[in-house]
């Protein structure tokens, strides 16, 4: 017997191995006792038994993964023949449009910073290509028709124009793809990302992508990734689906694909699906959404409770831990999900805002995990509970506090118009923005408004609606309106005065079946805990007096 480690070449005169744990060896190590018999070649890996002379190691076009290396290295191929990584050049244009300050200082008055290069440039690089970004180009034709020309006579194998494809008066793209080489489509049937321009110059593809966000995002995956693909020999990588129960209507635009973003999570034995806010613009959508609806244009939308195919944008093993939250929208959620990203990151909050009632239809037709809500009985003065019993009758539901916090007018620095009490909302030079139907800060403004006796007709703004504090903070802080009712965190955050109203109750309406879930564990676990009721109260307008306690609904 010959003593030998795992991996050597096997002496030419032995043709077994046998393991050190079925071998007694004897005290001076000069005679071993085998346990264990072996036959010829146990043990043992052959000449040939991985990789033989001329065997096809990848056929052409295989992406080469890290395990495809070692292959390579132990078939004694040093260098391989790869495909070229495709180069693109990225063309941002609008005379809008601003560079990010590295020191932060914002852009100046009626100027935009350029965000859509980065995002479209790390796209390409994970699909492979090289991109480019050139400086951005202000809306001149004979600029853009340069730097097109010369990028197009450079080394890029496909560029992109951004922005300038809609038909603006200084939208210039399809007119100079036209004198430059031919376009081929100009608007697709997709929403958004219906101005895509598709071109060809000197046998380069070149596509004019919109300048919204979300629309130069969607149109890039769908037009531009699937070419790049192709210049690589290889197919897009198909997005995984599921169905899931819709949990409300959807209407679309027929003769339109229209993709609406989604957050999806399991309940139960099924997936449900809710859909983010749409707009072209609203570029945090794709950043919370963890799938994408797919409405054909063959039909008018997507019925609520029918089930759909989604795609995943995120792993299906987080999506089915996903923890859905529908209803009030509060600041505290946002943090809420940080902690436990921080400390459970098996379970994420996603959240979506459709005002308090809305949460506890979403309970009672079990389309979701947990409600946030607000609702004050004006004539018991409670939070919640009435309307519980009323909607939620044969449900056990714990209804759990997470803040009391203060509500009141947000106003603009200073507070121009003098905003100090609801009376000052019929002035005539007080433009007011509202709260949904249906949000518990809806509720709280008409019991305020009937208290005092005065008339929501006289309002200016009254049906001029947003779904969460900061979109009411933010059109406060533009000057779209004088005055909203939100809460003391929401004007902090953007700098805004706030005059005081009331302090009410939040609470998290769950059903009790799902307490015993460790997602919902984990989230009260982090409700309880003193660092979260610290930074809860840190933001200001918050008491964390009776946080996590259990509400009597009798």
């Amino acid at each position: 017997a010959v003593p030998i480690n795992t991996g050597h070449p096997l002496p030419e005169d032995r043709d077994a191995v046998i393991m050190i744990e079925h071998v007694l060896m004897s005290a001076d190590g000069c005679r071993a006792t085998i346990r264990s018999p072996v036959y010829p070649w146990q043990h043992v890996r052959k000449v040939g038994e991985d990789i033989v002379a001329t065997e096809l190691l990848f056929p052409t076009s295989h992406r080469i993964t890290p395990a495809d290396v070692a292959a390579l290295l132990t078939a004694g191929c040093p260098t391989v023949m790869v495909r070229r990584r495709p180069r693109i050049t990225i063309i941002p244009t609008g005379s809008e449009l601003v560079d990010l300050d590295p020191a932060g200082t914002p852009p100046p008055a009626g100027r935009t910073i350029e965000s859509n290069s980065a995002v479209l440039a790390a796209l390409a690089a994970e699909a492979g290509a090289r991109p480019e970004v050139t400086p951005i180009i202000a809306d001149a034709y004979g600029e853009i028709k340069r730097h097109l020309l010369q990028a197009v006579q450079g080394d890029a194998d496909m560029v992109v124009i951004n922005a300038g494809s809609s038909a603006g008066s200084a939208d210039y793209t399809a007119e100079i793809i036209a004198e430059l080489g031919e376009v081929l489509v100009h608007g697709v049937t997709m929403m958004p990302g219906k101005p895509t321009i598709l071109g060809v110059i000197a046998d380069k593809p070149v596509v004019g992508n919109p300048g919204y966000p979300v629309s130069a995002i969607l149109s890039f995956e769908q037009f531009v990734v699937p070419l790049l693909a192709r210049m690589q020999g290889t197919e897009p990588a198909a997005a995984a689906q599921i169905t899931a129960r819709l949990a409300r209507d959807l209407p679309s635009r027929a003769g339109i694909e229209e993709f609406r973003r989604m957050i999806t999570g399991r309940i139960g034995e099924d997936f449900v699906t809710l859909p983010l806010k749409k707009g072209a613009g609203a570029i945090t959508t794709l950043t919370r959404a963890n799938s994408m609806l797919r409405i054909s244009g063959s039909s008018e939308g997507e019925a609520r409770r029918s089930r759909v195919r989604v795609e995943l944008l995120r792993p299906l093993a987080e999506i089915e831990k996903t923890i859905l939250c529908t209803g009030s929208h509060d600041l505290c959620l946002d943090l809420l999900h940080d902690f436990l990203k921080r400390h459970t990151p098996a379970y994420p909050l996603a959240s979506t805002h459709v005002g308090s009632l809305g949460g506890i239809m979403a309970v009672r037709d079990n389309m979701t995990h947990i409600a946030g809500s607000h609702l004050l009985d004006p004539e018991s003065g409670t939070y919640n509970t009435s309307y519980i019993r009323r909607y939620l009758p044969d449900r056990d539901i714990a209804l759990i506090t997470l803040v009391h916090r203060q509500q009141g007018f947000m106003v603009r620095p200073g507070n121009p118009k003098q905003v100090r009490a609801i009376e000052d909302l019929l002035r005539d030079d007080v433009t007011f923005i509202n709260r949904q139907a249906g949000s518990g800060t809806r509720v709280l403004l008409d019991c305020e408004l009937e208290r005092h006796g005065l008339d929501s007709d006289r309002i200016n703004g009254y049906s001029a609606e947003e779904y969460t504090h900061m979109a009411v903070a933010v059109a406060v802080l533009s000057g779209k309106a004088d005055a909203g009712l939100g809460i003391l965190a929401a004007a902090r955050a953007l700098g805004l005065d706030f005059v005081p109203v009331t302090e009410e109750r939040y609470d998290l309406l769950i059903p009790a079946e799902f307490l015993d879930l460790p997602m919902i564990r984990a989230l009260l676990e982090i409700i309880t805990s003193a660092p979260f009721r610290k930074a809860v109260e840190k933001m200001g307008g918050y008491s964390c007096r009776e946080t996590g306690q259990r509400v009597a609904l009798s």
